[in-house]
């Protein structure tokens, strides 16, 4: 089964006030960063979710869906595969981490950190895009989101050391970025 890592790029950026992927990040836009970290990690390819044209961008199939709409957008573009899923704002992330996460994940429909939502892995098959088709129907964003789609499928849930929790800072705001930047 294919890897393909899956940068999420397609929100608003609304909380941070600017574009959090065109963030400048040791000399270049934080999505590119991202990339290379998916690349780093042993994916067979990468795909950005969001109407990105530069990065050639997946827009969601549904607009104004979270992250759920966004990797149904990957899904309808891909065919089976095991995903790799990070955040476009998560730029302490390094390949060992998300290699280890790769690892558990391989034989699991989907895998993430304890107290993390993202980064995570996913099993793309056709039982997965039943469960993405009917979170997308779901009208309440707390009933649609990346919790209820772990759920639905079944996921395993992996242990972190101290270390590794300081790569999953997620950078919503500009305080949490320059934490990050630090």
């Amino acid at each position: 089964m294919p890897r393909i890592g899956v940068v999420l790029a397609g929100g608003l950026s609304s909380r941070m006030g600017r574009d959090k992927a065109l963030l400048p990040w040791r000399g270049r836009p934080l999505i590119e960063h991202q990339i290379a970290v998916l690349q780093a990690a042993g994916v067979d390819s990468v795909q950005v979710s969001g109407a990105r044209p530069d990065y050639h961008g997946i827009a969601d199939p549904i607009a104004q869906l979270g992250p759920v709409g966004g990797i149904a957008g990957i899904a309808a573009a891909c065919g089976n595969a095991q995903l790799l899923i990070i955040p476009v704002d998560m730029p302490r992330l390094q390949p060992a981490l998300l290699q280890r996460l790769l690892a558990a994940g391989a034989s699991a429909r989907s895998a993430y950190f304890i107290d993390h939502v993202l980064p995570m892995t996913l099993r793309l098959d056709a039982a997965c895009r039943d469960v993405l088709a009917k979170l997308q129907a779901i009208d309440h964003p707390r009933d649609r989101s990346l919790r209820a789609l772990q759920a639905r499928v079944g996921a395993t849930v992996i242990a972190l050391d101290e270390e590794e929790e300081t790569q999953l800072i997620d950078c919503n705001t500009e305080q949490t970025w320059q934490e990050a930047c630090e």
